[in-house]
């Protein structure tokens, strides 16, 4: 839906009516405050239960906030010092600054439940239906609602892995998202684990893959196939995974079947909201 202004009302353009946004008014800001917003503000309410309301079925509720330091698909280590030919720093830094580019998400909500249907057995309830419904509109320009199958390949021994490396998948075209899917389950997932870099550096990993929507139209979410979210307890070692050839031959074979232009990935910083999952298992196939 659209952002809520100050009054209530709906802004089609943020971009157009900063002065108005509900949430932050000044751009300078607009970001830091949504994402202090997120966590402090919007994340409690979720994890609040009404009297009547029962969120019992919500057995995770993690929120994954990307930043903009970490390694993402636009961007992406190893970070070397811009150097001449003399192999000195460069002198005009002022007209050599890379262009920033941004990712299509600022974050992702990652709320697991049993079955489908208790979804909508907790989100059919006023608590959800109305005023957090309400609270997204004044906090987000813009919320997709895929419904995904989840496999966990390798569970956390912990579940409080800081950081994850947010992987969104778009098949190839001449692949249907029924193959895509399995290609990525089987094979794929086989050689991601079969890599010494994955246990050196992966705490966790798990892929979600796209079963339908809870709102339509859905223009952004239904065209996404599936997610991998791997996850990290430093940025330090994201950015030393990715620069492995392990991880180089784990994109050597993404190329065959994922859409790498209309893909990307990005790291997100980590807050749990809800856990009821302890201990996590790895999912049975």
């Amino acid at each position: 839906g659209s952002t809520k202004g100050r009054h209530g009302q709906a802004i089609e353009n943020p971009d157009a009516e900063p002065a108005e946004i509900a949430l932050e008014a000044d751009p300078n800001l607009a970001y830091e405050r949504w994402d202090e917003y997120w966590r402090k503000v919007h994340g409690p309410k979720f994890s609040y239960e009404e009297p009547g309301t029962d969120n019992e079925p919500v057995l995770r509720y993690d929120q994954v906030h990307r930043f903009a330091g970490g390694p993402s698909s636009y961007f992406r280590p190893p970070y070397k010092a811009m150097v001449d030919a003399d192999k000195k720093l460069v002198s005009n830094p002022y007209a050599q600054v890379p262009p920033y580019q941004r990712p299509r998400f600022d974050g992702f909500a990652y709320i697991a439940y049993a079955a489908e249907a208790d979804i909508q057995q907790v989100l059919k309830q006023p608590q959800y239906d109305k005023r957090i419904i309400a609270d997204e509109q004044t906090a987000f320009r813009l919320v997709t609602r895929e419904i995904a199958r989840e496999y966990i390949l390798l569970p956390s021994p912990q579940h409080r892995d800081p950081l994850s490396l947010v992987k969104i998948h778009y098949r190839r075209p001449e692949l249907s998202r029924e193959a895509f899917q399995q290609r990525l389950l089987d094979h794929h997932a086989a050689l991601v684990i079969a890599q010494p870099a994955t246990h050196t550096y992966v705490r966790r990993y798990a892929q979600l893959h796209n079963i339908g929507s809870t709102q339509q139209p859905d223009p952004e979410g239904s065209p996404i196939d599936a997610i991998s979210v791997l996850s990290f307890a430093s940025v330090n070692d994201v950015e030393d995974y990715l620069a492995t050839d392990d991880y180089q031959a784990i994109e050597a074979d993404e190329a065959t079947f994922i859409d790498l232009d209309r893909s990307e990935f990005w790291t997100g910083l980590n807050y749990s909201v809800i856990n009821r999952l302890l201990p996590e298992l790895a999912t049975r196939r």
